[in-house]
């Protein structure tokens, strides 16, 4: 007999047990540090656990939800834990059923929209629309937004599907709609107007569709529960604990949710629920209380503003949630002592924060090591040499990463790891799911799950190309329109539309039958289950297995014979693959089911960790990320913080968040580096050191070239642009009040820190002028065959003939002379292992490395 078989027939969890505060030899709460154990063992309101990085937040949730539920506190279906990607639900989940096994079925663990998706599916026919609704994508709603404006010319006034959508969004997540921002607009703005007009054809159209986009999905089970509060009360009444994962990342409208979900039941709603209210469920008042809430999260790696996160949420909580307890997670078991000492001295300068300092036993392991280049190249060439150097020492590549604040950054960090033959990823590529090819399969299947849907149906008639072009598809939805039917209706009816010529009619209800035939497929074509009640949904790889043959996608694709539409054919055969694994996974969910799941997928769950590759990404996509060794470059005023945030308010102390959440990401090594000089997008301009560098304490860092020892003359004076010329001070420089240098101590020290504020504009005027002038005469030097020692040519070397062996003596432009001790792979991907005189032992791509060949 199981535990839950104990429960009380009543239907109500009883106490029993080992109780609530668990005992000693507990198996939930054994191994865990004491304040690890209280967040598993606290009960209350309202609880909030401050988890630092690397504080095993995760193991303290799930403990906590298998405990609530061993204690017989709750059943499983009553809890529901919500995170913000599906990789981290999947994550909580396996290790709740590792600890609970089957006990463990009926919970809803899931992310914000997924929960929403299940809610609205449910109570959609409440509020108008029909449960098969479509969820639009990013693409989709571009899509949809770029037709509105072409009809409206809006794009005369600058409007765009990027700009539109993205206001339209951020006013989403503020749960205002159209209505709403049109009667706080500015009238006399005709921008604001034509805003206004877009946004309302927008909600229109998607209503028409039948559709919600990825916004509308939290903000609709909002209004529903507070249009409709027997609604609420059914999810108020089921949910009796709410579990939140990275609170601090929750924007407005997750925060309304979470709090209408966490509302009393008020006696007059009471009256009126489905099953009746049993009397242990109701207060003295004739109230069902609310539900206890436990959010998890670190205001110190709240860096998400722009995607509408807000801060407040988790530093106001005490505030929002009366009688609300606060336990601090604030032991690391990711990374060194020295690392988390640089942290705290970063993090400790904001004030927007829950006081929390990050401590280990683990020792205090090795310096932060510094890096100052005269180049972003220079830069790159020693993150390059440094990860050659831990991969020989037995680092493996897939260990170590390298961050970055913009994407433009990349550039010299990939030049440099190709020529270092460094195999390296660059998080943020095309997803599967944003493939043209994919796209276009999966708009058949979403028309067939929601006929009415226009976008899906545009995109199908012309994938593949069968001769619809932009007016018939016209004359057709005009058609659709006006009679009120489905698109699919209107295809089997394309006889009637006499303005296309009869040679598109028949090819257009030829594809309507199939449609028709796959949507019945879908539906279970009338077949019952056991009981016999209703139909069983078809197995979506059958479904999509009829249209990839019907239209011949694929066979079209590989009669081109073009490599690269062979690898559309692939990513289609892929898609077929995944729709037969999801009906091994969930036998008898259906189309609709699929659906919902490929429109809820993050990005951040394509994360691949287990390659042997070097991982380049920004520091917000690092985030929930951790690596052996890390690399942060650029960390420089401008780029970190970046020079939009100065003139935000907050803008700053979100940068030194950002900055909070890449040092953490490390666990054994860290590496900072910056350059003195950077190019960005063409032009040439001097960098200051970061303010951030100030903040770290110099005993933490071990320079190899500090900034004083790039900038000095002759490493014995600054050169920073605006620094104070002081008799006698021998090279190292402070700050004053009234000055704005940036100082850092120069010489041999190897050693230093920075203070930054914000630079002359009359002096950086005068030294980009002189810079500039430096440049133009380097361009004429590297036009005459000469150049400029600090950067790399814009052309690359091709030593595609050149023969090398064991043995050889070559010369390399940067490293100079050396011996070739080996040679592995082929063709265009040889490497020549080489142990130059000057820096010892290096790998090179031969093909696109400056070398030459020396006479033995």
């Amino acid at each position: 007999m199981s535990d839950f078989e104990l429960l009380d027939p009543s239907g109500l969890p009883v106490g029993g047990g080992t109780g609530a505060n668990g005992t000693a030899d507990d198996p939930l709460v054994d191994g865990l540090n004491p304040a690890q154990a209280r967040a598993v063992t606290t009960r209350g309101p309202a609880l909030l656990i401050v988890a630092g990085a690397g504080s095993g937040k995760t193991r303290v949730l799930t403990h906590r939800i298998a405990h609530l539920i061993r204690e017989r506190e709750a059943w499983p279906s009553q809890i529901l834990a919500i995170t913000f990607t599906n990789k981290a639900a999947a994550e909580m989940r396996e290790r709740i059923e590792g600890l609970l096994g089957d006990a463990s079925q009926g919970m809803w663990i899931s992310t914000f929209h997924s929960a929403c998706v299940r809610i609205l599916r449910r109570e959609a026919e409440r509020f108008g629309y029909v449960s098969g609704f479509t969820i639009y994508d990013s693409a989709d709603s571009r899509a949809l937004l770029k037709r509105i404006i072409k009809e409206l010319d809006a794009d005369t006034y600058g409007f765009t599907p990027a700009n539109s959508g993205s206001k339209i969004s951020k006013l989403k997540n503020e749960l205002v709609d159209a209505a709403t921002h049109a009667a706080t607009m500015n009238e006399n703005d005709p921008r604001e107007r034509l805003f206004v007009e877009i946004f309302r054809m927008y909600e229109q159209e998607l209503k028409r569709a039948n559709a919600f986009d990825f916004d509308d999905l939290i903000g609709q089970t909002v209004h529903l529960f507070r249009a409709h509060p027997e609604v609420a009360a059914v999810y108020q009444r089921r949910f009796r604990h709410i579990l939140v994962d990275e609170y601090q990342d929750t924007n407005h409208a997750q925060y309304s949710l979470i709090r209408e979900l966490t509302r009393p039941i008020e006696p007059e709603v009471v009256e009126r629920l489905v099953p009746p209210a049993r009397e242990r469920e109701v207060d003295a008042s004739g109230r069902i209380s609310a539900a206890s809430l436990t959010v998890v999260g670190d205001s110190d790696q709240s860096i998400y503003a722009f995607r509408g996160a807000d801060i407040r949420n988790i530093v106001e909580f005490e505030r929002d949630f009366s009688g609300a307890e606060v336990v601090k997670l604030e032991q690391n078991y990711r990374s060194t002592q020295n690392i988390l000492s640089a942290a705290n001295a970063v993090i400790g300068n904001n004030f927007d924060r829950q006081e929390k300092r990050l401590w280990t036993s683990e020792g205090d392991g090795e310096r932060i090591v510094g890096f100052t280049g005269y180049s972003q190249h220079d830069e790159a060439r020693f993150v390059a040499e440094e990860v050659e150097d831990l991969h020989r020492a037995g680092v493996g590549y897939s260990d170590i990463a390298v961050f970055y604040r913009t994407n433009s950054q990349t550039r010299a960090l990939e030049e440099l790891l190709i020529r270092s033959a460094i195999p390296y990823r660059v998080l943020g590529g095309t997803k599967f799911y944003e493939r043209a090819e994919v796209k276009d399969a999966m708009s058949y299947l979403t028309s067939i799950a929601n006929p009415y849907d226009p976008i899906a149906w545009s995109r199908l008639l012309g994938a593949p190309k069968r001769g619809v072009g932009a007016m018939a598809e016209a004359h057709l939805a005009n058609f659709q329109e006006a009679r009120g039917l489905s698109f699919h209706e209107a295809m089997l009816r394309a006889e009637e539309v006499t303005a296309i010529g009869p040679k598109i009619r028949a090819t257009v209800r030829a594809l309507g039958e199939m449609l028709v035939r796959a949507s019945r497929m879908a539906a279970g074509g009338g077949a019952t289950d056991v009981a016999g009640e209703e139909a069983v949904p078809a197995p979506v790889g059958d479904v999509m297995k009829l249209v990839l043959d019907e239209t011949d996608m694929i066979e079209k694709l590989r009669a081109k014979r073009d490599p690269q539409d062979d690898a559309r054919a692939e990513n289609l055969e892929e898609l077929l693959a995944v729709a037969r694994e999801f009906d091994v996974k969930q036998p008898g969910a259906g189309l609709l089911a699929f659906l919902t799941e490929v429109s809820l997928v993050a990005a951040a769950d394509d994360l691949d960790d287990s390659s042997g590759t070097v991982s380049l990404m920004t520091m917000h996509t690092a985030k929930g990320l951790e690596f052996k060794a890390v690399f942060i470059t650029g960390v420089e005023e401008g780029l970190l913080p970046h020079q939009m945030s100065v003139d935000e308010i907050g803008g700053i102390n979100e940068e030194r968040r950002l900055m909070y959440v890449g040092i953490t990401r490390a666990r054994e090594r860290l590496y900072l580096t910056l350059a003195s000089t950077r190019a960005t997008f063409g032009d040439v301009s001097v960098a200051m050191p970061s303010r951030f560098l100030q903040e770290i304490p110099e005993g933490l860092i071990d320079w190899r070239q500090s900034p004083g020892e790039v900038t000095g003359r002759g490493g014995t004076a600054s050169r920073a642009l605006n620094a104070p010329r002081a008799a006698g001070s021998g090279g190292s420089w402070s700050r004053t009040r009234n000055d704005s240098a940036v100082s850092f101590s120069g010489g041999g020290g190897g050693s230093g820190s920075a203070a930054v504020s914000e630079p002359a504009s009359g002096n950086m005027q005068s030294a980009l002028d002189k810079w500039r002038e430096r440049k133009r005469l380097a361009k004429e030097a590297q036009a005459t065959g000469g150049g400029f020692p600090n950067l790399v040519g814009g052309s690359v070397r091709d030593n595609g003939d050149l023969e090398l062996a064991t043995g050889d003596r070559i010369r390399h432009d940067e490293y100079g002379d050396g011996r070739v001790t080996g040679i592995s792979g082929v063709g265009t991907k040889r490497i020549a292992h080489v142990v130059f005189d000057s820096v010892g032992e290096r790998k090179l791509l031969v093909k696109l490395a400056p070398i030459e060949k020396l006479e033995p």
